[in-house]
């Protein structure tokens, strides 16, 4: 998309695991420029990135977020609890991570059972507007599976936030990497998209989706969405 990126928001990837470098691509493609920062020296990941990412520029964290105008959490949640709340101060960030204590570990912030994972990452970064999306596809088939604005086997995605502007910010970001943005009213509302979620795991077109999540005309009366928005499951 030539010459997009002198209009278009910059976006800030931390994390550069598997997910981090997919968002990273599909947002290139979309015209949007993007810097990527890992854990340590941007130098580490000057190599990798102009194999897997060309087009990304590495650099230290502060950086990529004092630049950026969207910044996507794409790191492992243990680490995210070593991240400084500050760094993030004022910026819209997407947050696409999910608790896996497999992997993680326990972490006794994320068990409490009721609030959701982004609700608790939100309640860290109170100076931030946080919105979960990106986080219920696996990192393969949201590469494979984007399509442009139109495409009939077009898949959804969900985008959940308490700041309805910058929702909409995300869901304006989601359709333009591939996918029909599904607005969920509040991050509560967005447990439907995490580990145990109806969604978790599943590549679904517009009206699969509505359906498993219990919005839309094929799914009225159905309690999913509602008993995530109290705070079940």
């Amino acid at each position: 998309m030539e010459g997009a990126t002198a209009t278009m928001p910059r976006l800030a990837v931390l994390g550069a695991g598997h997910v981090g470098p997919v968002v990273a691509r599909l947002a290139l493609r979309a015209g949007y420029p993007v810097a990527i920062a890992a854990s340590g020296d941007p130098g580490n990941l000057a190599l990798i990135t102009e194999i897997l990412i060309p087009g990304a520029e590495p650099q230290w964290a502060v950086d990529a977020v004092a630049g950026a105008d969207m910044v996507v959490l794409a790191m492992p949640l243990h680490r995210f609890l070593r991240l400084d709340p500050g760094l993030l101060a004022g910026r819209l960030v997407i947050d696409a991570m999910n608790y896996w204590p497999a992997s993680d570990g326990v972490l006794e912030a994320f068990e409490n059972g009721r609030a959701g994972s982004s609700q608790i990452v939100a309640r860290r970064l109170e100076g931030s507007a946080v919105v979960k999306a990106l986080n219920h596809i696996g990192y393969h088939e949201l590469e494979q599976n984007a399509r442009p604005a139109g495409s009939p086997d077009r898949r959804a995605t969900g985008v959940a936030g308490d700041d309805p502007v910058a929702a909409a910010a995300v869901a304006e970001f989601v359709d333009g990497i591939g996918y029909d943005p599904v607005r969920l009213p509040s991050l509560a509302a967005g447990q439907v998209l995490q580990p145990g979620g109806p969604v978790f795991g599943r590549v679904l077109l517009r009206p699969e989706f509505d359906l498993a999540i219990g919005t839309g005309p094929a799914a009225a009366g159905a309690p999913v969405l509602a008993d995530a928005q109290s705070g079940k499951g």
